[in-house]
């Protein structure tokens, strides 16, 4: 079992929906919270999350909200947070 931790931002597309950036994997906690933080400056939504799984079979928990920087879709506000 291994944990990931992931920073992923977004720009503002077409008619306002928000377009996924590209994501970018942190080293811990604090490392995600601070790319974050970054990132907020110059992005409408920042969102930064851990999951634990397995990478190899692809399984997965459920992903848990670290931080999160512009108003989150309603289905962000329902992750767990760590």
């Amino acid at each position: 079992m291994s944990t990931m931790y992931v920073v992923q931002s977004y720009q503002s597309g077409k008619r306002g929906k928000m377009v996924a950036d590209t994501p970018v994997e942190a080293r811990d906690v604090v490392h995600a919270k601070q790319l974050a933080e970054r990132l907020a400056s110059r992005k409408p939504l920042v969102v930064a999350f851990v999951r634990e799984g397995d990478a190899i079979t692809g399984d997965f928990e459920d992903p848990k909200l670290i931080a999160a920087f512009g108003e989150l879709p309603e289905e962000m506000n329902e992750m767990q947070r760590v």
